[in-house]
C-alpha cells in the first residue's frame, strides 16, 4: 500500500468511526460522506478502498455488538458507494407526448421504499401528486425543492404537500430554481426537461432519462443536498 493509500485508509477509518456511534447514518453524516466521495472524483480505486475499509470495520465490530445493527449500518454506508443492491438497470429515455411519461414517474414513486428527493420547477399534475402522497403515507421520506414563484401558481400542489407534513423548501432568489430531477432510494435518478405538469405529458415536446448510474446518482444527490441547505422552508 502506498503512503497515499495508507493516508486515505486512515481518513476513511476515521469517518467510519464517527458515523458508527449510533449504528446509523444521519442526514448530515450521509451528506458529509457523499461530499468526500465527490471530492475524491469517484475514482474506482478510491471506491474499492472505501468498500474494503467499511467491511473490515464492520467485521471487527460484530463481536460483542448487535449484529443486525452493525449490518444495517454497513448497508447504509455501502449504498453511498454503490447505491442500491444488484446490478443497475439499463438507462431508459422518455419523450412526451408520445411516451407514457406520467406513468413512468408514478411507477418510480410506487417502487420507492425509503426516500425520494424531488427537485422540480413546478408540480401541477394530480396523478403525480397522488403518487407522492401515497409514498408519504407509506412512510417514504419525501423532500421536495421547488421554485418559490411556481409554488404559488394556480394548480400547484406544493401547499397540499406541505399540509400533509411533506418536507418542502423553495428558493428565495430573484432567479428561478429551474431543475427537473428526482433521486429515488439513493439508487435511481430521473432528470430531463420534463416538468411535472399535464401539459408536459400531453402536449409539450419534453424528455427525461431514468438511470441507475451510481456516479450520476451521487452527483445529483450532492447537488440536492447543497440546494436544500440553501433554500428556505
Amino acid at each position: 500500500m502506498t503512503r497515499i493509500d495508507a493516508d486515505s485508509a486512515r481518513e476513511i477509518d476515521r469517518m467510519l468511526e464517527q458515523t458508527f456511534a449510533d449504528r446509523r447514518l444521519s442526514r448530515g453524516e450521509r451528506q458529509a460522506l457523499q461530499g468526500v466521495l465527490e471530492a475524491a472524483g469517484s475514482s474506482e480505486a478510491y471506491l474499492q478502498l472505501f468498500r474494503a475499509r467499511a467491511f473490515e470495520f464492520a467485521r471487527n465490530r460484530l463481536a460483542g455488538a448487535d449484529a443486525r445493527e452493525v449490518l444495517d449500518w454497513l448497508e447504509q454506508v455501502v449504498k453511498l458507494v454503490q447505491p442500491g443492491l444488484g446490478p443497475p438497470r439499463a438507462a431508459r429515455a422518455y419523450f412526451s407526448p408520445e411516451d407514457d411519461c406520467v406513468g413512468a414517474v408514478v411507477e418510480l414513486f410506487r417502487a420507492a421504499a425509503r426516500q425520494v428527493d424531488v427537485c422540480v420547477f413546478t408540480i401541477t399534475d394530480d396523478r403525480i401528486a397522488e403518487a407522492i402522497l401515497a409514498a408519504h403515507r407509506r412512510r417514504v421520506a419525501v423532500r421536495i425543492l421547488t421554485d418559490d414563484e411556481k409554488a404559488s401558481d394556480l394548480g400547484s400542489d406544493i401547499e397540499r404537500f406541505r399540509t400533509t407534513g411533506i418536507a418542502i423548501r423553495a428558493d428565495s432568489s430573484p432567479h428561478h430554481m429551474h431543475h427537473k430531477f428526482a433521486v429515488f432510494d439513493a439508487r435511481t435518478l430521473l432528470t430531463g426537461s420534463y416538468n411535472w405538469t399535464r401539459a408536459a405529458n400531453e402536449y409539450n415536446e419534453d424528455n427525461f432519462l431514468v438511470t441507475e448510474d451510481p456516479n450520476l446518482v451521487r452527483k445529483f444527490s450532492t447537488a440536492f443536498e447543497r440546494l436544500w441547505a440553501q433554500c428556505e422552508t
